[in-house]
């Protein structure tokens, strides 16, 4: 067995010692923080050694589930610990994540994959079929709560927020069907466009089913260092007198930050549609299944879910969307169209550390 996994094994063993002696001793918080960044890096390998075994696009799902299954861990122990903050946790959260996919990750893979062309070719089919599916989730969650009137402010009424959630679900298991046996080829690579080494033989049936329990662990392990970080983070940002968004988007970008790695890598090695997949799919998966969890933690605590955006937010979304279905059109892009995205991103960070 490599050293990284066998070292990557005791990542969850590692955390929750580190959980423990947190609860008797006072641990300074970068230390968990560092123990956290530790054991989702060690998640996010063993979610790529299974996603390698069961092959595209099933691996992608994988990786994209398991990304959105620490984020909800992460988010559903502050909402638990600080119901102040719960309010407005998950939109930050979601917003956050979605900008950090649709236009850093998008923007760098896109770079990335036109080193190798002129024009970097991707299925136009599936991009386009992941982004409307997409779009028509972040409009629903986060611009229309803007526009309804039965309850006052961005925010909706148990009814509709219930539907908003059930419906965010359905869609993402129907886009989750078709990327997966519908319409399976929309997601494949090309081959004629693969690096020589993008076929590594898959490891043994012995060693995925390893890393797969390997990964529940280490998610089960994030959950609780998630726990114990969440207070030092929140007074952190009040000690800063920095906007409160600044939370959710430090936990959409610790959550973020492997997978980014493992799509802005598979782009660099001419497998852009391989990046594609995963920067789509995990913005899919994060909406799809965050506010239908988000929304029972919301019920259950008796708190109400402010989901709207404010206008600079709009702004933002609504020049992502539009860009991103530009930049994905022609399954043809460039440099340039990476360029963009990365400045939409520098003026979303901008805005949200300077409102």
């Amino acid at each position: 067995m490599p050293l990284l996994t066998r070292v990557t094994l005791f990542a969850p063993i590692a955390g929750l010692i580190v959980v423990a002696v947190a609860q008797a001793l006072s641990l300074p918080p970068f230390v968990i923080g560092l123990v956290l960044i530790g054991v989702v890096l060690a998640a996010v390998h063993h979610a790529e050694t299974v996603a390698h075994r069961v092959g595209e696009p099933y691996g992608t799902l994988i990786l994209a589930i398991s990304v959105t299954v620490i984020e909800l861990g992460l988010i559903l122990s502050i909402m638990l610990a600080n119901r102040e903050a719960a309010t407005t946790l998950a939109r930050d959260t979601v917003f956050a994540a979605c900008m950090i996919i649709l236009n850093l990750l998008l923007g760098l893979c896109l770079i990335a994959g036109a080193r190798h062309q002129k024009e970097a070719r991707f299925t136009r089919t599936g991009a386009t079929a992941a982004l409307s599916t997409l779009a028509t989730l972040m409009v629903l969650t986060l611009i229309l709560p803007n526009a309804t009137t039965s309850v006052p402010g961005p925010v909706f009424s148990p009814v509709q927020l219930a539907f908003v959630a059930s419906f965010s679900l359905i869609l993402y298991l129907t886009f989750v069907f078709v990327q997966t046996v519908g319409n399976r080829d929309y997601f494949l690579p090309q081959a004629i466009h693969a690096a020589p080494d993008a076929h590594a033989p898959p490891p043994l049936d012995r060693d995925a089913w390893i890393a797969f329990a390997a990964l529940l662990a280490c998610l089960g392990a994030v959950v609780f260092l998630a726990k114990s970080l969440s207070g030092p983070l929140e007074r952190t940002v009040a000690a800063m007198n920095a906007p409160p968004a600044l939370v959710g988007l430090a936990i959409a970008a610790l959550v973020l930050l492997p997978e980014c790695i493992a799509a802005v890598r598979a782009a660099n090695a001419n497998r852009l549609q391989t990046s594609l997949n995963l920067a789509l799919g995990s913005a899919l998966a994060t909406i799809g299944l965050t506010i239908p969890a988000v929304t029972v933690a919301s019920f259950y605590l008796g708190l109400p879910l402010a989901l709207g955006l404010d206008a600079k937010g709009t702004i933002l979304l609504a020049l992502t969307l539009f860009i991103a279905a530009l930049s994905l059109a022609r399954g043809r892009t460039t440099v340039l169209h990476g360029a963009v995205h990365l400045a939409i991103f520098a003026a979303y960070l901008v805005v949200t550390v300077l409102p």
